[in-house]
């Protein structure tokens, strides 16, 4: 199994609905930070990943046929060379819209993990998050509305000046079906758009209750 489909958005930009549809239109299991959370087997890699070591691309997507979120977006230049022919979907929402979802949420938990209730495999994946998202991505600012908007802009405007056109789709959850199943060369199904990881859910998934 390879991957297929690579995702190189940022967390709270639908990639949960995004995760749930590749896996309706036959593009799954989908690998999403909800898989890690709920398989403490797989944290070692990304710990390892955090610090900087090298990895087997097969082994920690193994069982995978696409991946979306982090961590997997922190490594999407690797997986886009590692993975040529994979295609790349680059979730996006208004700036506004994904900094009121991600400092309620993730930014949330980067700063405060270390005191929450959770299990210890989480709190360990937390670790290595606030090493590859806070420290990296947002140079250790993922709390500062205008550095975390100015990295959410520079990554798009990375993966455009990376990716070829004919590889790449920037992508709304809000635009539906119809573009993701054009650029997959996919029916559009007959169901609604899924719609899912509303702030309440994404506490819930931390905490080990939606397992």
């Amino acid at each position: 199994m390879t991957l297929t489909i690579i995702g190189s958005g940022f967390g709270r930009t639908g990639t949960l609905s995004l995760k749930t549809a590749l896996e309706a239109l036959g593009f799954g299991p989908c690998h999403h930070m909800e898989e890690v959370l709920h398989n403490p087997a797989q944290v070692s890699h990304w710990e390892a990943i955090a610090a900087g070591e090298p990895v087997q691309w097969e082994d920690v997507f193994k069982g995978y046929h696409s991946q979306v979120d982090w961590p997997g977006a922190h490594a999407w230049r690797e997986l886009a060379a590692a993975y040529p022919t994979a295609k790349i979907i680059h979730t996006t929402r208004p700036e506004d819209d994904w900094w009121q979802s991600f400092s309620a949420t993730i930014a949330v938990v980067m700063a405060n993990y270390e005191t929450m209730p959770a299990p210890p495999h989480v709190k360990a994946m937390m670790r290595a998050a606030v090493r590859m998202i806070n420290d990296v991505t947002f140079g250790g600012k993922s709390n500062d509305r205008t550095t975390a908007i100015a990295a959410f802009h520079q990554r798009e405007a990375d993966v455009r000046a990376a990716i070829p056109p004919e590889r790449l789709l920037v992508f709304n959850v809000a635009q539906g079906w119809r573009p993701l199943c054009n650029f997959l060369n996919v029916p559009v199904p007959a169901t609604a758009f899924p719609r899912t990881n509303s702030t309440e859910d994404f506490w819930k998934t931390l905490k080990g209750e939606n397992a």
